[in-house]
């Protein structure tokens, strides 16, 4: 069994419909889960027609949610006979039917709730699901279309909702296995879950990696395939970088930190249930299924020569530097700060410490005014906003002295506002300005990777 997941642009249209049922076709004798995201944009619109309700301009909303219906309408009417559509038209009608209550409902009270938000996302990845299952059904695939909400139970925690492992191992065991047994493909939809009381929520943005990443795992998956519409993970953003690589394989340890640090691929937590499990997980291209992509996998053979596999980066960073007003020998003052990111639940990107100072980077800012007030109680706080953290990945970082001299030298034009290295030794990440990210992405890459034909084996 493998899972198979596509992202937002490969099922944006008719064609990419048509292209990823001919990529399911031929893995059906691996009885794959197909997972997946809502059509391209349509989550952001979704959102967009709720703040439109909570502010009044219910009609507004109304016609938003209407165009998300005539859309789905519109692929359907691409895909599907006369007789063949009525049916799916029917079921996207009462989507839309269910999403102009929920305008309704936040028009009223004038106020939007992060469950009411949770709601209104659901309909993407319900939609694309809805028209997705269908068409694969119609071209000879016994498909069996499973809903999410079934078996993905979280908490309470609405628009960033963390599933309950035991419960969903629980559900999922109940449904998956007997669906596939009676069935070519299982399609269901990725990013959306329901609390144990049935309550809808969604699991963060970009959540579908990571809920390919749970059932793969716990479903004991052989592969865990994210297909996007990119060859693979690339050793930088080839919109700054020209002459980017494809990697062709990479650890699981490079992979993850890539992704907590802004690359684009893949969501943070996407790696870590197929870490537990040692599962290998292939990054494709729905565009060009033909491309070997790249295979991260727990051990990797390691060119000892291949220091760097990526630059990452990560823009809308605030740095905030944190002194203890009670000079040195400050008791207690690290816990202390922690103890205010962590009351208001904002993730920490980069630390930096000495004895009485502590330097953070995060990218939420939804509590920022508050978090400095507290930390004011103790400490003298600077905030700097519009920086961004670039990430310098590979295994082989920790054990090749002059790494860090050679990364300076790289970007010795540009102002360095805070440097630090991850403790898995793997990352070297500094904050810039974020109009040095160019220039900065664009240096470090010729630095590393000079020689476009160097290490055939891991890169391309």
């Amino acid at each position: 069994m493998i899972v198979m997941k596509f992202g937002g642009t490969s099922v944006e249209d008719a064609a990419a419909i048509r292209r990823i049922t001919g990529i399911v076709s031929t893995h059906r004798d691996r009885k794959p889960v197909v997972v997946l995201s809502a059509c391209a944009g349509v989550t952001n619109q979704l959102l967009d027609a709720a703040e439109l309700a909570a502010t009044g301009q219910r009609n507004e909303a109304t016609r938003l949610i209407t165009a998300i219906a005539d859309r789905h309408k519109a692929i359907a009417h691409d895909l599907f006979t006369n007789s063949q559509r009525a049916g799916i038209v029917t079921d996207i009608d009462r989507c839309r039917e269910e999403l102009s209550v929920l305008v309704t409902g936040v028009a009223i009270l004038g106020e939007l709730t992060p469950r009411s938000l949770d709601a209104f996302a659901s309909y993407g990845e319900r939609l694309s699901t809805l028209v997705v299952h269908s068409f694969i059904a119609g071209s000879g695939l016994r498909s069996r279309l499973v809903d999410a909400r079934s078996f993905m139970v979280t908490d309470d925690h609405f628009t960033k909702a963390a599933p309950q492992f035991d419960l969903v191992h629980q559900r999922l065991m109940e449904v998956i296995p007997p669906a596939l047994h009676d069935h070519d493909v299982v399609v269901t939809q990725g990013f959306i879950g329901a609390t144990a009381g049935g309550i809808p929520t969604t699991i963060g943005r970009g959540g579908s990696d990571y809920s390919a990443a749970i059932i793969g795992a716990l479903l004991d998956a052989e592969d865990i395939q994210i297909w996007t519409d990119v060859d693979g993970i690339l050793t930088a953003d080839p919109t700054i970088v020209s002459g980017a690589r494809r990697i062709k394989v990479m650890s699981f340890n490079e992979a993850a930190e890539l992704a907590y640090f802004g690359a684009r691929v893949l969501h943070p937590e996407t790696i870590l249930p197929a870490v537990r499990k040692n599962i290998p997980v292939h990054v494709l291209n729905s565009l060009r299924p033909e491309s070997p992509g790249t295979m991260i996998t727990a051990s990797p053979a390691v060119d000892r020569r291949c220091i760097v596999k990526s630059i990452a980066y990560k823009e809308g960073i605030t740095l905030i530097s944190i002194v203890s007003t009670r000079m040195f020998l400050a008791h207690g003052f690290l816990e202390n700060v922690f103890d205010v990111f962590h009351k208001y639940r904002t993730v920490l990107h980069t630390v930096a410490t000495s004895e009485v100072s502590i330097s953070v980077t995060i990218d939420n800012r939804t509590h920022l005014d508050s978090i400095a007030q507290e930390l004011r109680a103790f400490a003298t706080v600077s905030v700097s906003g519009q920086k961004a953290i670039i990430c310098v990945v590979g295994e082989n970082l920790k054990t090749t002295p002059g790494v860090a001299a050679r990364v300076l030298h790289a970007v010795a034009e540009v102002n360095i506002n805070m440097i630090s290295q991850g403790a898995s030794e793997i990352n070297i990440s500094f904050v810039v300005d974020e109009h040095d990210i160019e220039p900065v992405v664009q240096n470090l890459h010729r630095e590393f990777f000079a020689n476009p034909s160097a290490f055939p084996e891991v890169f391309e």
